[in-house]
Parts: structure tokens; C-alpha cells; sequence
């Protein structure tokens, strides 16, 4: 009976084989279909497809026999391993197998294999077929067995991609919800005493109108406008991560009118003048409320901070389609540089221009949007040119 010769490489091939999580798991499905394959072009009543481990041959799949792993000093892999492709006619007549438990207890007399070779080239194992009886493989059944090997490589590729995309997903999942509660406490332990700060400022400079100087004026507008761009921030962080509760929420039929009304009681100050159009197709629309809600008073507020003009002109325009609802919010801003239009969704990205009332950006409220009109199967893309305005187009998927 043969030994186990090991490669100079043996360390790294064992590496690359443990690399695809496959050793102490269940057999292979999609497999089965290639040992099916294989045993039937071949006319042989047994196919196997083995990862060769340091002590062990194990069975990822299997046909005609029921094994789920063998002692690797007694596999036939051993040997196949090491070439291009292994066949013997009849085991019988090889002095490699004299004894072999599987040519003196179960019979077998054909072997035909080869080795499982992945990207990096190392010989993971085999794709193997056997038989009770002597036969051979013509040139066609050789290059089926090696094509469906190459296969049987692709989807331990693929279940090593995929075991790797859910470990970054859990990572990523994690990731989240630690910031998510560390939004939570930034937001409840700073927000209380920055209102405070806020108020004693603005207490402090009406009192004292009088008695402080140009410069000391000057300062306490510095505080007011830094406060509250830091207020801004926590708001803008906090809304950014509670937004996966709003996409919780069932979907429910609305009044588009209604919508725009409740959109304008949160959006719009007293103080501005403000020209709002809204056309649609659809007297009412089935949404999730909060959610669309909440993409059109953070494009709306913009549309109001960033526009230097007198007068400012919102157009909203709802489009109903088969799949979508499709929407247009159109302003007549200051319009985004064209330097900063690819990266305008960024969180964070800010075009570093204070807005009509003399705040910063936080670069949260575009990201927001954006993050919220994916979550619902849709894209969202814009126009925009510095003086003119910015439209804004979206869609929403309905199912």
C-alpha cells in the first residue's frame, strides 16, 4: 500500500485548502451535480471529489460510495496529486496497492483522477472516478474530467467569496450599530448642555447689547454660529444612523398633497420667502411616509439654506411608473460646483460655503438622502450649475 509522499510546498498547499472553510462542514451540494456529471460521461459507478488535509482525505461529494472522509494514506489522491492526471486500468496488477482495503474489500479495480488545482495553484485535492471492473478513458472523458475539476474549483472560489462577503457584512453590521450607539449617547450627553450655551449666548448678547464692544460682539457671533453648526452636526449624525429605523416602518397610502403639507410645516421658516410648486400623477402614493418624508424636508432645507437669492422657487413633481415612483426637486440655489458633484453624496462632504443663515454644512443631510432612496431600491442622481440651481432626481421602488 502507497505512502503519502508530501510536496515541498505541503505547508502552503494545507494553508490554501483550510483557506475555503470546507474541511469540517457539510458535503457540497452544488457538487453533487459534477460527481452526477462526471460518473455518467465516464460510465462509472463512482465519483468523488476530495480536499486533501494533512492526516485525512475528506469528501466534499460523493457518489456510489459512503464515505464522508478516509485516512489520507490509504486515498488514491495521494498519488494523483502529484500529476496531471492518474489513471489505473486495474488496480490488481499495481504492487502501489497490494493489500489496499479498497481493491481487497470493496473491489475496486479502476481509478482515473485529477488534482483540484485552485488560482494560486496549489492542488487542493481530487475529482475521481472508480469502477469494479477493468476499463479506460478515451481523450474526450480526460478532458471532461479535467474541465469538470476546474469546476468543482469555481464554486469552492465562490463559497470562499461568499464566506468572506458575510464575515465583512457581520464586521460591517457591528461597525453600525457601535456608531449608532455612539450617536446615541454623543446626542443625548451633548445636545443638553449645547442648548445651553446657545441660550446663555443669545441671553448674553441681548442683554448687553450696549456695554460690549464691536470686537466682543464679534466674538459672541462666533460662538452662536459655532454652536450651532456643532448642533447641526449632532442632529445630522444622529438622523444619518436612525434612519434604518425609518425604513422599518410599513408602507402605507397617502396623500401626495398631504405629504407636501406636512413637508412644508418642517421645512419652511417664517422668515423666508418661499415659492413652492408640486405637480403629480398620482393623487395619492403608497410609501413609507416617514422615509420619503424625511429625503424631501433634507432636499427641500437645502434648497431654502443654500440659495442667496430674494425669492426662492422650489418645484416638486411626482411621476408614477409600473415599478417606481419617480420624483423631481427642483431649486433655484446657488447650484454645487462641478468639482464637487461626485462626491456629493459622501457623508461628510461638504462644498465649504456657509449657508443663508451663516452656518456650515455637516455633509450628513445629502448622505442621509442618498442612503435612504437605496435602502428602498431606488438611485437618486442630480443637475447642477453654480448661480442657476439644483435639481435633484430620485425614484423609489414600489414593492
Amino acid at each position: 500500500m502507497t505512502v503519502p509522499i508530501f510536496s515541498n510546498d505541503e505547508e502552503f498547499r494545507l494553508r490554501a485548502v483550510e483557506k475555503y472553510r470546507l474541511l469540517d462542514t457539510f458535503p457540497v451540494d452544488s457538487c453533487d451535480n459534477i460527481t452526477s456529471i462526471i460518473t455518467h460521461i465516464t460510465n462509472t459507478p463512482i465519483g468523488l471529489i476530495t480536499l486533501l488535509d494533512k492526516n485525512r482525505a475528506v469528501i466534499k461529494s460523493s457518489k456510489g460510495l459512503d464515505f464522508n472522509e478516509i485516512p489520507r494514506d490509504i486515498s488514491f489522491s495521494n498519488l494523483t496529486i502529484h500529476s496531471e492526471v492518474t489513471i489505473i486500468e486495474d488496480t490488481r496488477l499495481d504492487t502501489r496497492f497490494t493489500n489496499h482495503p479498497f481493491v481487497k474489500d470493496k473491489n475496486v479495480v479502476f481509478y482515473a483522477g485529477v488534482p483540484l488545482i485552485n488560482p494560486d495553484g496549489y492542488k487542493l485535492g481530487t475529482l475521481c472516478v472508480l469502477d469494479y471492473e477493468v476499463r479506460t478513458l478515451n481523450e474526450e472523458q480526460i478532458k471532461a474530467l479535467k474541465t469538470m475539476a476546474e469546476q468543482a474549483v469555481i464554486i469552492f472560489e465562490k463559497h470562499w467569496q461568499n464566506m468572506e462577503l458575510l464575515e465583512l457584512k457581520e464586521k460591517l453590521e457591528k461597525r453600525n450599530n457601535d456608531l449608532k450607539k455612539f450617536t446615541d449617547i454623543v446626542s443625548h450627553d451633548l445636545k443638553s448642555p449645547l442648548a445651553n450655551i446657545i441660550s446663555l449666548t443669545d441671553l448674553l448678547a441681548d442683554e448687553n447689547k450696549e456695554a460690549l464692544n464691536d470686537t466682543s460682539l464679534v466674538y459672541i457671533d462666533y460662538l452662536k454660529t459655532s454652536s450651532n453648526a456643532l448642533k447641526n452636526y449632532i442632529d445630522g449624525l444622529y438622523t444619518f444612523y436612525q434612519n434604518e429605523e425609518l425604513l422599518k416602518r410599513k408602507k402605507e397610502t397617502i396623500r401626495f398633497k398631504e405629504l407636501m403639507q406636512d413637508m412644508k410645516k418642517i421645512s419652511f421658516s417664517s422668515k423666508d420667502v418661499i415659492k413652492l410648486k408640486y405637480t403629480t400623477e398620482s393623487e395619492v402614493v403608497t410609501v413609507n411616509k416617514s422615509a420619503l418624508l424625511q429625503i424631501f424636508v433634507n432636499l427641500v432645507t437645502n434648497a431654502i439654506k443654500y440659495n442667496d437669492k430674494p425669492e426662492v422657487y422650489i418645484d416638486i413633481a411626482c411621476k408614477n411608473t409600473d415599478d417606481y415612483y419617480e420624483f423631481i426637486v427642483k431649486d433655484n440655489g446657488n447650484g454645487i460646483p462641478k468639482e464637487y458633484l461626485p462626491t456629493i453624496f459622501d457623508i461628510f462632504a461638504v462644498v465649504g460655503k456657509k449657508d443663508r443663515y451663516g452656518n456650515m454644512g455637516s455633509g450628513i443631510g445629502l448622505a442621509a438622502v442618498h442612503k435612504l432612496v437605496n435602502n428602498q431600491e431606488g438611485d437618486i442622481s442630480l443637475e447642477s450649475e453654480v448661480g442657476v440651481g439644483t435639481t435633484f432626481y430620485f425614484k423609489i421602488s414600489k414593492n
